[in-house]
């Protein structure tokens, strides 16, 4: 797929099904994840994989959700900022720029996937199964995997109301 076009079409599909990336695919996910913008090559970031039932079982727990998981492959993005080397905010915005990065690389791959927050990524039995540190931010669950519907289409956003010309 084109750059571009990849760019241009990127949306999130919320029904996710089999297949999922195989390893391979995830590898190159998380490689495009480690070429975002770092200032200081810090990494202040860490992904959790979740493909396997035990995980999803995991997952599903620490979520407070039983059934069936909530798609196919589920890439928890944790921000882990290192303190006192460059402003925090920068090293956050490292970390969504990564799990973007992941998003784009799925859908290159021909994978669709959505980016869960909110209450879901914020709660404390989450942080808990993460091992998420006191200093540290799930930024992301990452829910990938197939969709029925091709959501490529181009989103012909209104430019003006976002921009400024100087």
């Amino acid at each position: 797929m084109p750059v571009l076009t990849l760019l241009t079409t990127r949306r999130s599909a919320k029904k996710l099904q089999a297949p999922a990336p195989d390893a391979a695919q995830i590898d190159t996910m998380l490689q495009a994840a480690t070429q975002v913008p770092d200032h200081g090559r810090l990494t202040p970031y860490r992904f959790i994989i979740i493909s396997s039932e035990k995980a999803h079982k995991k997952l599903g727990k620490a979520l407070r959700k039983k059934g069936k998981p909530l798609a196919p492959l589920v890439i928890a993005v944790i921000a882990s900022p290192q303190s006192g080397k460059k402003p925090e905010w920068e090293q956050k915005l490292t970390a969504g720029c990564a799990a973007y990065a992941i998003q784009l690389a799925a859908q290159a791959q021909g994978y669709a996937s959505f980016w869960l927050t909110g209450k879901a990524a914020a709660g404390k039995k989450l942080r808990k199964a993460c091992e998420c540190k006191k200093h540290e931010k799930i930024i992301a669950l990452l829910l990938i995997g197939s969709s029925e519907k091709n959501r490529q289409s181009a989103k012909n956003t209104r430019l003006e109301r976002y921009t400024t010309h100087w």
